[in-house]
């Protein structure tokens, strides 16, 4: 049917049938599907992304400004703070976070957090990166094995050394802190390898300060249980055989202090195994003491002395032909008794390993060798090491004995063996000169000039009295008749020649007439020997007082 018949139709009231077409699928309406897709996933990733909610306190708020500082984690942004309040109390800040994509396993008893802020310390300078961007707060997660919170208490200052750094931390002992402080460097041949984490004093105040110290890997595996700690704080200035000694073992160390470890010079790596993590160690002050307390033997003597002690401490050390075989423990003064003049009391400690291998370490063998070494002649004393320091030490040294002197026992007080004692030093020489002047002074010197000018006096009498006169007379006449001998000695002397020359002819042919072994031919050949030795001592007396005249009077030069 047309549409113009359709059209008559309804005009003449007849009904016309409706037509039907069939449904289609329009493109527009995923549109609004993914749309609300989209929508719904942007919802689920935020409340998926979203972590919890945590509140953090600090002793203050300073440089935390709320939805701007951020929660950081090796510089990777784990929340930002929402808020920051006052606490009820008003002794903290309570800071409100909320963390993004962070695991329910790293927010437990185990995790810290810090401000990072500009830090200037004695050891480094951190935080310089907040001055542009502002402080952020730093979070450590810990170990896995804590137990969840959200609520968590802040720390000032940030800590030493990160969970998941490679090292192991030890435990130190010390008698006084000095200068170290937490991040005071810990140093290893010259290499820093760790730093000190804290110290915890102890309880009341008296007794050990306990440190606690992180080494870092590997230079954990090189401490041994034989390592030796001591302080390297500061500046060590002194005099020694070479002059003025200056020793500093870093800048950084001069500034916060410092820790040294090593082992002794004479260890083996096969001798000790490796120290095992929170070991505990001994914190020394100075390498020397150190070097030390690998002496085990230790012997307790005591020596008495009545000069000076200027400069004698404790630990002063005791020398034995300039090497060193222990130290002094102790100095005081005892003031004795009625019957004993004041005295000063030098508790040492001598170490028997520092000379030879001891073997026999028995504390009675060590006193037997000291004993002998008394009865030896062997006696202690004090000596300057530096005129300028005023430093001291005990010498033991050994005095002069004759072999008729007899031998010095050993005395023993409380148990302890005493070594006698001699001064020594200046001490020493001004005794020895006050000695000579005592004895020159106990010296008759009046007397003895009074009896040097009495003789004087009769020695001038003596001399211009008569006899001295006449010896002087008589002496010059001999002289005048010695005088005359020798002038008229060339006259005779040829004569008496010529007579003993004409004796020895007669002599031999009287022997000769007289043959045969006779007494009589025997007794003038020993005659005309004694004339033959006569005759050449008269030639060699004549030939001597020619040349040296002069000679009868002096006598023979030699």
């Amino acid at each position: 049917m047309s549409d113009e018949q359709q059209r008559k139709n309804i005009g003449q009231g007849q009904a016309a049938e409706a037509s039907t077409r069939p449904t289609r699928f329009s493109v527009l309406w995923i549109i609004p599907v993914i749309a609300l897709a989209i929508s719904g996933w942007l919802v689920w990733q935020h409340f998926a992304s979203i972590g919890p909610r945590i509140v953090v306190s600090f002793d203050a708020a300073d440089g935390i400004v709320p939805g701007q500082t951020q929660v950081k984690n090796k510089s990777v942004t784990l929340g930002v703070v929402q808020s920051v309040s006052l606490s009820p109390d008003m002794t903290h800040a309570d800071v409100t976070i909320q963390m993004s994509g962070v695991d329910s396993r790293a927010l437990s008893d185990r995790t810290r957090f810090w401000v990072v802020r500009p830090r200037i310390n004695g050891t480094s300078i951190t935080g310089l990166e907040t001055l542009f961007s502002g402080a952020y707060i730093a979070m450590d997660p810990g170990p896995d094995d804590g137990h969840y919170q959200t609520v968590f208490k802040g720390l000032e200052n940030p800590p030493g050394v990160r969970s998941d750094q490679p090292g192991s931390t030890y435990w130190l002992v010390a008698q006084k802190l000095a200068s170290l402080g937490s991040g005071a460097p810990i140093f290893y041949r010259d290499v820093q390898v760790g730093e000190v984490l804290g110290y915890t004093m102890p309880s009341g105040g008296e007794g050990p300060i306990l440190l606690k110290v992180f080494i870092r890997a590997p230079y954990n595996h090189y401490l041994r249980t034989d390592s030796r700690f001591w302080n390297v704080s500061g500046m060590q200035v002194g005099f020694g055989a070479g002059g003025l000694q200056v020793r500093l073992q870093s800048f950084q160390a001069l500034l916060s202090g410092g820790v040294a470890f090593g082992r002794p010079a004479d260890a083996q790596e096969e001798d000790t195994a490796a120290a095992e993590p929170n070991s505990v160690f001994h914190l020394y002050d100075t390498q020397e003491e150190a070097d030390n307390a690998r002496y085990h033997q230790k012997l307790h003597v005591v020596t008495y002395v009545d000069t000076a002690v200027g400069g004698l401490v404790a630990g002063s050390k005791v020398s034995m032909f300039g090497l060193q075989v222990g130290q002094v423990i102790g100095v005081k003064l005892e003031l004795g008794n009625a019957t004993e003049k004041p005295k000063v009391r030098v508790d040492m400690q001598l170490e028997p390993e520092r000379v030879v291998a001891v073997k026999d370490r028995s504390p009675n063998h060590s006193i037997e060798v000291l004993s002998d070494l008394v009865a030896k002649g062997m006696r202690a004393s004090v000596q300057n090491v530096s005129f300028l320091t005023g430093e001291a030490m005990i010498s033991l040294s050994f005095i002069q004995r004759s072999s008729a002197d007899a031998p010095i026992k050993m005395d023993f007080v409380d148990g302890i063996a005493v070594i006698p004692s001699e001064p020594g030093g200046m001490d020493g020489i001004i005794q020895s000169v006050s000695s000579i002047a005592n004895k020159i002074s106990n010296m008759p010197l009046a007397q003895i000039g009074d009896h040097l000018n009495d003789l004087l006096a009769h020695s001038d009498a003596t001399i211009k009295g008569p006899e001295v006169k006449n010896s002087l007379i008589a002496l010059r006449g001999s002289l005048e008749a010695l005088n005359h001998l020798l002038e008229h000695a060339d006259d005779h002397l040829p004569a008496v020649m010529t007579a003993l020359h004409g004796t020895l002819t007669q002599a031999k042919s009287l022997l000769a007439a007289y043959g045969g072994d006779t007494d009589m031919h025997r007794n003038l050949e020993a005659l005309i020997i004694q004339l033959t030795r006569m005759s050449r001592s008269f030639y060699m007396l004549s030939s001597y007082l020619d040349r040296h005249p002069s000679s009868i009077i002096v006598g023979r030069g030699h």
